[in-house]
C-alpha cells in the first residue's frame, strides 16, 4: 500500500493587507481557496481539512463539490499557530503525516506537492519541507510523531520555528516558487500573469529537476 499523507490546509486568515478576503481572488477559473484545494487533492491525500476562520460561512462555499472537509479555527485572530493546531487536530487517529500548506501559495502546483510526498516516502520519519529563498517553509510534511507537537505552538509563525530547529532532521525540496505568496491585488495579478505564460511542459521538467537535500541533526 502507498503511503499517503491527510493534507491540512490553512485559510484562515483575514487578509488584511489584501483588502478583503484573498482567499476569494481569482488565480485562473477558480478562487485562490478552491484552487489549493484542487491542487492538494490533485495529489490522491489520504484526506483533505481545509481550516477556515475569518469568513468562514462564506469560504466554505467555494470548497462545493471537493473532497475536502472543513473545520472553524474560532481563535483565527491569535495566529497562524491556532489554525495549525485545529487542523492538526482534526486528522483521524489513522494519519500518519501531515502535508501542511498555504492557501495563498498559488505560484505551486500538484507536481510541487507531489515532489514533497515522494520525498517524505523515502524518510517517512523526517520533516520534508520546501526549500525556497534560503530557507526551509511551507508546504511541509511533519510525521504523526510531531503532532501533539504541533498543536502546542503558539503566535503567527506557524510551524517556522520547528522547520528551522538545527537540532531536527528535515529534507529540504527546493521549490523556487514557494518563495512568493501572495499578499496584495498586484501579487495575485503577477500569479495570474504567470500561469498564464506558462508552458507545462517546461514547468513539468523543471520540477523534476529538483533534488532533495537534508539539513539538521540526525
Amino acid at each position: 500500500m502507498i503511503a499517503r499523507p491527510w493534507v491540512v490546509l490553512l485559510a484562515a486568515g483575514r487578509s488584511q493587507r489584501f483588502g478583503g478576503p484573498k482567499q476569494l481572488a481569482r488565480i485562473g477559473h477558480d478562487s485562490m481557496l478552491r484552487r489549493a484545494v484542487r491542487c492538494a487533492i490533485a495529489i490522491a491525500p489520504a484526506g483533505c481539512v481545509v481550516v477556515l476562520g475569518a469568513r468562514a460561512e462564506r469560504l466554505e462555499i467555494e470548497l462545493s463539490g471537493l473532497r475536502a472537509r472543513a473545520v472553524i479555527n474560532r481563535n483565527w485572530r491569535r495566529g497562524l499557530a491556532t489554525s495549525l493546531s485545529v487542523g492538526i487536530g482534526a486528522l483521524p487517529r489513522s494519519a500518519t503525516a501531515a502535508l501542511v500548506m498555504l492557501a495563498d501559495q498559488s505560484s505551486l502546483g500538484p507536481g510541487d506537492l507531489a515532489l514533497l510526498v515522494a520525498a517524505w516516502r523515502k524518510q517517512p520519519a523526517s520533516i520534508v519541507a520546501t526549500w525556497a529563498g534560503g530557507v526551509l517553509g511551507p508546504p511541509a510534511v511533519f510525521p504523526r510523531r510531531l503532532f501533539a507537537e504541533l498543536r502546542r505552538l503558539r503566535g503567527d509563525k506557524g510551524a517556522r520555528d520547528l522547520l528551522r530547529d538545527p537540532g531536527r532532521r528535515t529534507v529540504g525540496v527546493e521549490l523556487p516558487r514557494a518563495a512568493f505568496d501572495i499578499d496584495s491585488p498586484a501579487d495575485a495579478a503577477r500569479v495570474r500573469n504567470s500561469i498564464a505564460r506558462a508552458r507545462t511542459p517546461r514547468s513539468a521538467q523543471s520540477s523534476r529537476a529538483r533534488r532533495p537535500r537534508s539539513s539538521g541533526g540526525t
